[in-house]
């Protein structure tokens, strides 16, 4: 079928969508709900056969959804409406939500619906289950209401509250009343609810040290205390860590109010944000190892099973400052020196990486210098990965990964790769060249001209579609448990094999090899020639599409690459 998105933003569930979409045979354009003048056109230029709206928070015009099957994708369960439905979720605790895809009509979310798919709800942030379980029963429902319409049988269920299993109802827009954080009052389980319900967008606002910040993020401390609830008592790699009444949360980044007529504000490390402020507060650090035996937050964890090394990273909107890559470089060394002949790199779920931290460099004084600080550390920690020659690594994405962090991965020797994880493997749309070594590692997995092709066409690429170019070597499906498990298996499958040592002296024989054809310096000494010019070269478009970026500054057009119909990849 001929398939319109209409969607706010081209966010990871309208990649993900678009790539399920296009998998199956479909064809898919991408309009942005910038304006009805420009949905309406979209509509006449591709003349859809259905319009699917994957993220929306506007409405689309009367004109279109009464004469045009609009189905629109809700974060909630039958029954559920209104704006805040995943924050009210995390909010009050709810052990299982659900994702619905109904009709656009005139009442917003009261459409009847094409198809509902319920999920569990892990302790974790919104933006962590938007993209997890929510993305997961998002392309199902999604998948099921497509195969409905096409299939011109199903009758769409109207939205009737008497029924049992409508057990969803109105509810209000989530305001920042409702959020508020009462130290003296809330527990370390409220705390950590409220924080996680607003991690991502819009944060919860309070008050530090006579100013106003919006706190983003909150993961519990399993030993730290305070003297007073709401004190700030430890730093740690950039956050911070308040005392509740019955224990501690870590908050990693706070974004400052924006001042009526001030500039627009966005999210840094909170110990960044605070740095004339916590002259007092103690720097706690905890090693990888320690982490992964305690409750506590941590970017970094260590771990081994048997002949098997597990190095996890997590990063806040996968993006990976200048210090974080040095830590993580330091991390890497430690885990490459243990005696394991397996070194499994990666979050347990959530994003793999997204390259260098667009927001750190945009807060920074000089945003040129530390852009090409960012690049280079992400080159050390990539060079660090191709040279190990002692042990086999495994990039193991359970989640997304684009740009530098999704060539980070192909760093290692195999990708193993969660179906439903989106891959981005391109700079082009922040206006880079790129490095961390692509040039070398990405032609060598699927060729010169699909690599081109990848580079310049900018789109995202599905799991399966990676598998079959040669882009990752290995899919599973299930959700984050099942891919870490699955991992865990295989892992120590390739560890007890006895073609280990073989397989050893072969990557060093072709390591050896390609450093005779091309040196790995000089692969790095010609992306960052490109790169140096991108950062320092008057005219070019880095700096204003990253400033944009990070301001969250709203598109004037849908990009061009996205609103032609794209059919089966190839």
């Amino acid at each position: 079928m001929r398939i319109l998105l209409i969607a706010t933003a081209f966010n990871s569930l309208t990649q993900r969508v678009h790539t399920e979409l296009r998998e199956r045979g479909h064809q898919v354009a991408v309009q942005l709900a910038l304006g009805d003048d420009q949905m309406r056109a979209a509509v006449a230029r591709v003349d859809p056969e259905l319009i699917l709206c994957p993220m929306l928070t506007k409405a689309v015009p009367a004109d279109i959804w009464s004469t045009r099957t609009v189905l629109i994708v809700h974060p909630g369960p039958k029954g559920d409406r209104g704006p805040s439905s995943l924050d009210w979720a995390i909010t009050e605790g709810a052990p299982r939500w659900g994702v619905t895809v109904l009709q656009a009509v005139e009442e917003m979310d009261a459409g009847a619906i094409w198809a509902s798919v319920d999920f569990p709800v892990p302790d974790c942030g919104k933006s962590e289950l938007y993209r997890g379980e929510v993305a997961d029963a998002a392309v199902e429902a999604v998948l099921l209401a497509v195969q409905r319409y096409q299939g011109g049988l199903f009758t769409p269920e109207p939205l009737d509250y008497a029924r049992p299993d409508v057990r969803g109802e109105l509810r209000p827009f989530l305001r920042q009343e409702a959020r508020r954080i009462d130290w003296e009052q809330d527990d370390t389980a409220t705390v950590l609810r409220k924080l996680r319900a607003a991690d991502s967008q819009p944060g919860v606002l309070d008050e530090l040290y006579g100013r106003e910040f919006f706190l983003h993020g909150g993961h519990p401390e399993d030993e730290l205390r305070g003297p007073r609830p709401g004190a700030v008592i430890a730093t740690r790699d950039g956050a911070i860590c308040r005392a509740t009444v019955d224990g501690a949360v870590w908050i990693p980044q706070l974004r400052p109010r924006r001042t009526p007529g001030g500039p627009v504000t966005f999210k840094l490390p909170a110990a960044t944000v605070l740095a004339d402020e916590l002259h007092r507060v103690r720097e706690v650090p905890v090693t990888p190892a320690e982490a992964a035996r305690r409750d506590t937050w941590s970017e970094l964890r260590y771990r081994e099973d048997g002949d098997v090394g597990y190095l996890e990273f997590a990063y806040a909107g996968g993006a990976m400052s200048t210090e974080q890559c040095r830590r993580l470089l330091a991390a890497y060394r430690m885990a490459a020196d243990r005696p394991t002949s397996v070194l499994v790199l990666g979050a347990p779920r959530d994003f793999y990486s997204n390259g260098i931290h667009l927001n750190v460099i945009e807060g920074a004084a000089f945003p040129a210098l530390e852009s090409w600080e960012n690049i280079n550390a992400m080159d050390d920690l990539v060079e660090a990965i191709l040279t190990t020659g002692d042990k086999l690594t495994v990039a193991a994405l359970a989640g997304n990964a684009a740009a530098g962090g999704l060539m980070l991965a192909l760093a290692a020797d195999e990708v193993w790769c969660r179906e439903s994880a989106v891959l981005n493997p391109h700079y082009r749309l922040m206006g880079l060249y790129g490095s961390e070594y692509w040039t070398y590692t990405l032609p060598a997995r699927v060729g010169e001209e699909q690599a081109e092709r990848l580079t310049t066409e900018a789109l995202p690429v599905g799991a399966e579609h990676a598998r079959r170019i040669g882009l990752v070597d290995r899919t599973t499906g299930g959700d984050a448990a099942e891919f870490r498990r699955w991992v865990a298996r295989e892992a120590a499958r390739l560890a007890d094999s006895p073609e280990l040592t073989a397989r050893l002296v072969d990557k060093k024989r072709r390591r050896a090899e390609d450093e005779e054809a091309k040196p790995l310096a000089e692969y790095r000494a010609e992306e960052l020639r490109r790169m140096h010019a991108n950062f320092y070269r008057a005219g070019e478009p880095y700096h204003g599409l990253r400033r944009d970026f990070v301001r969250k500054v709203c598109p004037v057009a849908t990009p061009e690459h996205l609103t032609g119909l794209l059919g089966q990849p190839e």
